[in-house]
């Protein structure tokens, strides 16, 4: 609900197509709703690197005269980032290091 309320709001929307869906959703939606939705569009394109393909998104559905639709935005957004497969880093053995000092020190004495 800070959104209402903020001073600097239209200065924290990246773009303006975010700043007349909020427009739009205060208009159509309860007031908690609409922050809420807001929010998590601001994160989806905080968190997934889309604010520019976000934005195009919310103008296409500002000019078709609809509410944005969370569920199909996230697909269109880049992966989820739980859904991308975990690396698992195997670290060399110190002694490895160690090995590769002392051939080293024997390379200068000769």
């Amino acid at each position: 609900m800070a959104l209402l309320g903020l001073v600097y709001r239209d200065q924290l929307f990246p773009r303006q197509s975010y700043r007349q869906t909020f427009d739009l959703l205060i208009e159509r939606m309860p007031e908690k709703q609409a922050c809420k939705l807001m929010v998590e569009l601001l994160a989806l394109a905080h968190d997934r690197g889309c604010e520019a393909e976000l934005a195009d998104q919310l103008q296409l559905g500002l000019d078709a005269g609809k509410l944005p639709n969370m569920k199909r935005l996230n697909a269109l957004c880049a992966p989820d980032p739980a859904a991308i497969p975990g690396v698992v880093v195997q670290l060399a053995l110190l002694s490895s290091y160690e090995v590769l000092l002392a051939s080293n020190e024997m390379g200068d004495a000769a």
